[in-house]
């Protein structure tokens, strides 16, 4: 259960599959509402996918043009696989490439620490968003 592969992708063939890994983990157990969670701007974004050795869906993540990472998901039979922290290093990667010096992103405080131990520095006070508190972080590439 640890063979699995990250990518870059692009959300109009592969929306589906990061949509349904979004809805299992921010609608069904954050019980974020439905409105707060699709976005219609996400096909004008950059967008990581993890695929488990089957071709299934295990996590994803998204990068804005403005350098804002968001919308980080890994399904709960994969978190603590390392999944996270190779999708997070897919879209900073993709964040160089693209010309950005530093990335941003509105972290869970529940997973400040994982940001933190990628060089994410918190700034800010905490805040709540669709329910659950966050603290805002930033790191230069």
């Amino acid at each position: 259960m640890s063979n699995y592969q990250v990518a870059i992708v692009e959300w109009s063939r592969h929306g589906g599959q990061m949509t349904g890994v979004r809805n299992q983990v921010f609608i069904h157990e954050q019980k974020v509402p439905v409105e707060l969670e699709h976005d219609p701007m996400d096909s004008q974004y950059i967008h990581a996918l993890a695929i488990d050795e089957e071709g299934n869906p295990i996590g994803t993540g998204r990068l804005m043009y403005s350098g804002k990472i968001g919308r980080m998901a890994v399904l709960e039979s994969w978190r603590g696989k390392g999944v996270g922290r190779r999708l997070l290093h897919a879209l900073m990667e993709a964040a160089r490439g693209h010309g950005m010096n530093k990335v941003e992103l509105d972290a869970q405080t529940h997973a400040a620490g994982f940001y933190s131990s990628e060089g994410f520095i918190s700034y800010g006070d905490e805040f709540m968003d669709a329910g659950i508190p966050h603290i805002r972080m930033k790191r230069c590439l």
